[in-house]
């Protein structure tokens, strides 16, 4: 069978141990796809006319070519309902105080892994001024066909004991002050740097690269999924959650069907040279999917035109269905929730820190008080890989400026009162000088006064490389030379660093240093929540991320306003229920 040309979503590369697979000759694409062509599933995501992608800033080409393959199978039936079914049992998990009479019972279907498998170097956010702290809990659809309920969903059996790719990635965001929440999804095709994971069930280890981020569950579990997020970002992120084909249809049905709406009249059926589709067929206007069709709307790909605009789609389902949930009385409906809990227990798995009924039920209590005009859902920008157009790479700066919202609670909309903004954002900034701590407290100023200029031993790393660019040469032994200039006689580059970094940082290993850190940073103009703690240097050592990469003096930016969301990041948000798709035209009828 020959591999798909859709974007990123050809034949699943070859993981091994130090993580190389092959680069060339084929796409790097899901494993989920190979099985969904040897399925006879859905075609690739061409759609015989050459038309541009340009949702959500991709303008990436929905092409099929001449002699390829379908794309999307029965192996890939159920993928696109999963990260869906994760929030849903968060929610319902949080909701069902009845659940308690099964309490035992529950706990024992909930499975655990390790949250992290690698060192991101990200810690918690410092409190706001009322001592509360965001939640970040990373949402993980896996497509492991590694049982035999996931294998009768979909797939080959060939592909039982393969390593699961992560096809569906999301971060929920929760305000400090629990009054909004942010959902923001990387494409699975997003090329990034992956850190060192280490798999904590055998020990093997997996080399840091450079390579798609649906690689990441192959490469140590969710814990090195949740490693490299951290990574990009720079957010702690509290916990993980993953879920798989199994349990997702009943709990779809078990919501009574959530409404969709579309534009003009759509039926994703095969066409001339672009086989394959998901099916889905229905009427302009909106409709209440559930069952099959809601897995068909969840799928389709072809009618949009594209796969941002795929997400678009599972977004707006997802607005729907929590206001669907919002208006039932599932919430007080205890024969319902128990039925909704048996499924999701039975199909998460969790970070073991949240690993029981009642740890998850705290935290859907909290999701819960979020009012449904405080949620926005979003993707993260992006733009081509000029690599390989197949794949995506993040947006530079507009990116940036996404994760800086996050690292400040600042809120994506622009809802909430002035002060509340203020309050959240204005204090901690986000990711504060806790870096080397992992229980959220800061270490506060030191007693002691920084030592002479002259006699502080400062080392610069060059960490100017990004997933899209290569490093800046020279700008450690520039900025060595101006921290000399300013007093600092005992500055030096360090050609031995070969790391990358978003964000500039300086970094001290004990409490001692601290100060001295701080007129490193002082000098530099580098802001003060820069200055980090962390076991992994032996002195104070200034580190030049991807965010200067000019001049001598760290470069100022405004700090983000509520609200002030970059314009491809195509944001929706949870109480919009004017959103409808458009079809693209061959699949009008």
């Amino acid at each position: 069978m020959t591999r798909s040309s859709v974007h990123g979503e050809g034949t699943r590369p070859d993981v091994g141990q130090d993580g190389a697979g092959p680069e060339d000759g084929h796409r790097e694409g899901s494993g989920a796809d190979r099985r969904g062509e040897r399925s006879g599933g859905e075609a690739g995501g061409g759609d015989g006319s050459g038309r541009r992608r340009t949702g959500a800033g991709h303008g990436r080409s929905v092409r099929q070519k001449p002699g390829r393959s379908s794309l999307q199978g029965p192996g890939r039936k159920r993928r696109m309902m999963r990260w869906s079914a994760t929030t849903l049992a968060v929610l319902i998990l949080g909701t069902a105080g009845a659940g308690y009479l099964y309490y035992e019972h529950l706990n024992g279907n909930i499975q655990k892994g390790a949250r992290s498998s690698g060192d991101s170097k990200a810690h918690r956010a410092e409190p706001n001024a009322a001592g509360q702290t965001p939640v970040n809990i990373l949402l993980i659809g896996s497509d492991s066909r590694n049982s035999a309920a996931n294998l009768k969903l979909g797939g080959h059996r060939e592909s039982v004991g393969s390593p699961p790719l992560a096809d569906v990635q999301m971060l929920i965001h929760l305000s400090a002050d629990r009054k909004s929440a942010a959902v923001i999804s990387i494409p699975r095709d997003t090329r990034v740097d992956i850190p060192r994971c280490e798999n904590p069930e055998n020990g093997e280890k997996y080399a840091a690269t450079n390579k798609i981020i649906n690689e990441t569950l192959a490469r140590g579990g969710a814990g090195c999924t949740l490693t490299t997020w951290e990574s990009i970002t720079g957010i702690y992120i509290d916990h993980w959650m993953t879920i798989d084909f199994a349990g997702v249809v009943s709990m779809a049905d078990a919501i009574g069907g959530v409404g969709v709406c579309v534009n003009q009249n759509v039926w994703d059926h095969p066409l001339p040279g672009v086989p394959g589709g998901s099916g889905l067929k229905m009427t302009a206007g909106t409709k209440k999917v559930q069952g099959e069709q809601a897995l068909q709307w969840l799928r389709t790909r072809h009618a949009w035109g594209s796969d941002p605009l795929r997400a678009r789609a599972q977004h707006m389902y997802m607005n729907s269905m929590i206001r669907t949930l919002k208006d039932q009385n599932v919430f007080t409906d205890t024969g319902r929730l128990m039925n909704l809990a048996e499924a999701a227990t039975k199909s998460l798995t969790v970070s073991e820190e949240i690993g029981t009924v009642k740890k998850l039920y705290d935290l859907g209590m909290q999701l819960k008080t979020v009012p449904t005009d405080r949620i926005t859902m979003t993707t993260m920008p992006t733009v081509p890989d000029p690599q390989n157009s197949d794949h995506l790479v993040p947006a530079g700066a507009d990116a940036e400026k996404m994760w800086e919202m996050i690292r400040d609670d600042v809120p994506f909309d622009d809802k909430g009162s002035a002060s509340e903004a203020t309050q959240t954002a204005g204090t901690g900034k986000g990711d504060g000088k806790t870096d080397g701590k992992t229980d959220g407290k800061t270490d506060g100023k030191t007693e002691e006064s920084a030592a002479a200029k002259d006699r502080i031993g400062v080392l610069v790393q060059n960490a100017t490389r990004t997933s899209t660019l290569g490093p800046v040469s020279g700008r450690a032994r520039a900025l060595a030379q101006a921290l000399v200039g300013e007093g600092f006689t005992k500055a030096a580059p360090d050609s031995s660093a070969t790391t990358s970094e978003e964000r500039t940082v300086v970094r001290y290993p004990s409490a001692e240093l601290e100060s001295d850190a701080q007129a490193v940073a002082e000098s530099l103009g580098i802001p003060e929540s820069s200055v980090k703690k962390s076991t992994d240097v032996s002195g104070v050592t200034v580190v030049v991320g991807a965010d200067w990469r000019t001049g001598t003096t760290y470069p100022k930016r405004s700090a983000p306003k509520a609200g002030d969301l970059p314009g491809n990041s195509d944001a929706i948000n949870g109480a919009d229920t004017d959103k409808c798709m458009d079809v693209y035209q061959p699949y009008r009828w």
